[in-house]
């Protein structure tokens, strides 16, 4: 009998045991029966510590009313799906001892995804410090280019212009020539004196172009040496001339082919001219020509005239003439060559040849600088 009792104490025991433990577990419909095991009836002690499942779900189901564990371990109810928001995780260990959040009817706010980034409260930005525009190096020095080398000496050319004094206007271009030059004047023109002084203002050579009888009887001018003169007549009238274009670096004669050839009248010329410490340049209008031999006699040195660059006025024709002295200037050092005012393509063609010939290597001279 009491074997009995005891056996309907137990089944009622575990009869409301499975009651409450219906009342613990969630509202699962459809979660099967809980099958009470034999040992369960034999052992009713409760573990030391809870049961914990094993790779908890990552959205943790609603939690029930705390209650002592139960000495049989529940069965995992299905899966559901995660809701679309899901709350924070936290450890196994805290949801299953955590006290349930009381019930309430407000709904609770909307959780922030996982992957959102914390709200950062925006820092306000320093003003900006104006930036300092660098100093900008100083320009380096442009690099001084190096002379070109000076091309190889060729000769050095001396061009005489004869006949100034009779127009200033023919005299004009020769004065605006680029590079040494030297220009005769007659004397006794109406333009001597003004021809002179233009011409040394504008950097030129002045020479006397001493007028001399010629052999065909040809007027030289006024001014002029004529045969049988004195040696005191010669002195004075060079004196004269001088004195009205002066002052001169050298003289020249103007035709003179019957003077020329008299050596005692030429080295009258030649004193002269040594005693005032200018130049004579012997313009050869003859190749009788006596000065040679006075200025040997005299000891003194003369210049001669090499070429006439305007017996035939063309351009083409004066080219051939300057031609032939480049070439008695490469062979010999030096060609004088002489022009006139009246030749008016001499002087555009004597301009347009100077940049040219100096780059080929020809130096230019006035005649004083050749003769001394």
């Amino acid at each position: 009998m009491t074997g009995m009792l005891i056996i309907a104490a137990v089944i009622i025991s575990v009869g409301v045991l499975g009651f409450k433990q219906e009342r613990v577990q969630p509202d699962f419909a459809s979660a099967p029966p809980v099958a009470v095991p034999a040992s369960a009836i034999l052992d009713t002690t409760p573990p030391e510590t809870s049961p914990v499942a094993e790779n908890p779900p990552a959205t943790p189901a609603p939690k029930p009313p705390q209650e002592k564990p139960s000495a049989t371990p529940v069965p995992k109810p299905p899966q559901e799906k995660p809701p679309a928001v899901s709350a924070p995780k936290s450890s196994p260990e805290k949801q299953l001892s955590a006290a349930p959040a009381p019930k309430t009817t407000e709904k609770p706010p909307a959780k922030e995804p996982q992957n959102r980034q914390p709200i950062k409260t925006p820092v306000p930005k320093p003003s900006p410090v104006p930036k300092q525009t660098p100093a900008i190096p100083a320009a380096k020095p442009a690099a001084i280019p190096e002379p070109s080398p000076k091309p190889k000496y060729r000769g050095t050319l001396v061009f005489i212009i004869d006949d100034a004094g009779n127009n200033l206007q023919e005299l004009e271009p020769f004065l605006r020539f680029p590079g040494p030059l030297t220009i005769a004047v007659l004397p006794g023109l109406p333009h001597s004196a003004e021809a002179a002084r233009r011409i040394r203002a504008a950097g030129k050579e002045v020479f006397l172009h001493q007028p001399m009888e010629a052999m065909g009887g040809q007027a030289p001018g006024p001014g002029a040496i004529y045969a049988g003169m004195t040696a005191t007549e010669i002195v004075a009238l060079l004196r004269q001339n001088v004195a009205e274009i002066g002052p001169i670096a050298g003289m020249n004669n103007h035709q003179g082919s019957k003077i020329t050839t008299d050596q005692q009248a030429m080295e009258t010329v030649l004193a002269f001219c040594r005693d005032q410490g200018i130049c004579f340049l012997d313009s050869r209008t003859t190749a009788e020509t006596a000065v040679p031999a006075a200025a040997r006699n005299l000891g003194i040195k003369i210049g001669e005239r090499n070429i006439f660059i305007d017996n035939e006025q063309t351009r083409a024709s004066m080219n051939r003439f300057i031609e032939s002295g480049l070439t008695l200037a490469s062979q010999k050092g030096s060609a004088v060559m002489i022009g006139h005012t009246w030749s008016p393509e001499l002087a555009p063609l004597l301009t347009d040849l100077y940049q040219t010939l100096t780059a080929q290597g020809y130096t230019f001279a006035a005649a004083s600088s050749l003769i001394k």
